[in-house]
């Protein structure tokens, strides 16, 4: 019974072989490729970013560690650069309350946390910002279609 396993086995070696080669044997451009795509080392997010979607709807807390409002929007300019980042203010259970613009820079991301170096008064101080543009709609839209550039229109 031994010989007979060994002479299947010694078969389905042999009989593979000449596939295995026939595989490797392509053409020298898609062989290329082939290498070019396993030593693509993989992309992911480092400690010091954060995702637009985990950012919108964070609570942003001071130095004090008081919560002072939550990320309403970001404001992309046409580069596709966070150009504001948008904080409620004030606002309890959707009343009251006014947005506020601060620099992407002004926000510090510890522990999985923002937290902004103004106060919550400081904030209600500042000018209230409009996401939407009354004369030109600006901010109304919806995203660009599929081939559009970012602030072209198109």
């Amino acid at each position: 019974m031994n010989k007979t396993m060994s002479a299947i086995a010694l078969a389905l070696l042999l009989g593979a072989a000449p596939m295995a080669y026939a595989q490797t044997a392509q053409h020298p451009n898609s062989m290329n490729t082939q290498t070019t795509n396993a030593n693509r080392a993989e992309e992911t997010i480092q400690a010091d970013q954060i995702r637009a979607s985990k950012m919108i709807g964070s609570s942003v807390y001071d130095v004090q560690n008081r919560n002072i409002g939550k990320v309403r929007d970001l404001v992309l300019d046409k580069d596709g650069k966070i150009a504001a980042v948008v904080v409620d203010v004030g606002t309890f259970l959707g009343m009251g309350g006014k947005s506020v613009a601060v620099k992407l820079s002004d926000l510090k991301t510890d522990n999985n946390r923002l937290t902004l170096d103004r106060t919550k008064e400081q904030l209600q101080q500042m000018a209230n910002y409009r996401l939407e543009n009354r004369t030109t709609g600006a901010g109304s839209t919806t995203s660009p279609v599929h081939g559009g550039h970012l602030g072209s229109g198109r």
